[in-house]
């Protein structure tokens, strides 16, 4: 996947018509649907991939997912009706040339009827129709916990991007929640949701510390979560991720704060040319992303200008330049 180029005008033509015709954005979740739809049901799923092609010789993958649970479930519509600003930034910008999106949805395997949805990375306006197509079911466990090492399972072992296999250089991955990941990788649960038999259960570090080595790795907690206050949801996440735990105190600012994240750690800006691209662009995202960004900037270590993804130091955040 991954051909094709983003038309803001294509976007619009789209919105313009749902809004003419009472038409909805989820239209599969607005529709009463109860399940995965089958575009994004990654049962029996080899590899979701994101490949060079003529019009775009180095591409990027970058994966968004989200919690679908609870007061989580706003995200993606936030997300869809900010997907231009994203693109916006991360192209005329030049924060990243040849990006490919993927969405993709979370909740709890213990309980959920949709507990993971994955899309395609896509170069065009496809990636909208993905984010339509996501279930927002509002169930989840009750127990401060989302099957998010399940979805980085699935990212880990079942993705496969140019970027990294010819170029060496990882790809993206934000994580946008308010709870914990269950402390393993059940094998029960990647038969019923996967339809992988694995011969035991995998510890949730290590299939963190497996897809480190292909993506750089972040999750974001935006403020008005149930548990987003929660000490032992920050405790967890930066034992895992050290930095890449990013605070968000205002939902509406998530596509900017992915940008500026992109932006910042390709080397293209530093985190005040970021905000005066925001201001811009028009947008009133900039003291929002400035605090969730502003440790980041800080903790920048030195551009990476040798080596392979295996030499690197997957606990270390660190630049992904283009060598």
């Amino acid at each position: 996947m991954g051909s094709g180029t983003w038309s803001t005008n294509v976007y619009d033509a789209a919105r313009s018509y749902r809004a003419a015709t009472g038409a909805s954005a989820f239209a599969h979740t607005d529709s009463g649907a109860t399940t995965t739809h089958p575009a994004l049901d990654p049962h029996g799923v080899t590899f979701r991939e994101s490949r060079d092609n003529d019009e775009h010789p180095e591409s990027l993958a970058i994966a968004v997912l989200f919690d679908v649970t609870g007061s989580m479930g706003t995200v993606p519509r936030v997300l869809q009706t900010k997907l231009p600003d994203l693109l916006g930034l991360l192209i005329r910008k030049g924060y990243v040339e040849h990006p490919q999106l993927m969405f993709g949805g979370v909740g709890d395997a213990t309980c959920d009827r949709a507990p993971l949805q994955i899309g395609q990375f896509e170069s065009d306006n496809r990636m909208d129709d993905d984010l339509g197509r996501i279930l927002l079911e509002g169930g989840g466990g009750g127990q401060m916990m989302e099957s998010y090492e399940l979805a980085m399972y699935f990212m880990a072992r079942h993705t496969a991007l140019d970027c990294f296999e010819k170029r060496g250089r990882r790809g993206y991955l934000f994580m946008i929640g308010d709870e914990l990941a269950y402390p393993k990788v059940d094998r029960r649960l990647v038969a019923k949701v996967l339809g992988e038999d694995l011969a035991e259960d995998v510890r949730t570090e290590d299939i963190v510390a497996e897809l480190r080595r292909m993506y750089e790795v972040y999750f974001i907690v935006p403020e008005g979560g149930y548990h987003s206050g929660d000490p032992r949801l920050r405790d967890f996440w930066r034992g895992l991720l050290g930095q890449h735990v990013l605070y968000l105190d205002d939902l509406d600012a998530v596509c900017e704060t992915i940008a500026l994240t992109i932006g910042l750690s390709e080397d293209a800006i530093d985190l005040n040319e970021g905000l005066e691209h925001l201001a811009e662009f028009g947008s009133s995202a900039g003291p929002s992303v400035s605090r969730a960004l502003a440790r980041l900037d800080a903790d920048r270590s030195p551009v990476a200008v040798s080596g392979t993804p295996a030499g690197l130091d997957d606990a270390t955040p660190r630049r992904t330049r283009r060598l």
